[in-house]
């Protein structure tokens, strides 16, 4: 489990990308490279890192359910994934 310091620098980080969106691309748009590099940079979005939404895990991570792969065998296992489960053939 990551430490909460790492979990809300990461949540930090996506509600800055969220507030600067909208300004980077009409700057990006104009060609304005010197007022989008005065910009933070924790507004790019390059910095943001794909993590666990449980247990801010940010390896084995599951895109299409935002899970990295431990909680989401627990949870599938425990039937809490709508549509998924244990696959027997």
């Amino acid at each position: 489990m990551a430490r909460e310091s790492v979990k809300a620098r990461q949540r930090k980080r996506e509600a800055m990308v969220a507030k600067f969106a909208e300004k980077r691309a009409a700057l990006k748009a104009a060609g304005d490279y010197a007022a989008l590099d005065q910009l933070p940079k924790n507004a790019s979005p390059v910095r943001l890192k794909n993590r666990c939404q449980l247990t801010g895990r940010p390896k084995g991570y599951m895109r299409q359910f935002g899970l990295c792969r431990n909680m989401f065998r627990d949870m599938a296992l425990a039937g809490k994934i709508p549509g998924v489960r244990k696959a027997s053939w």
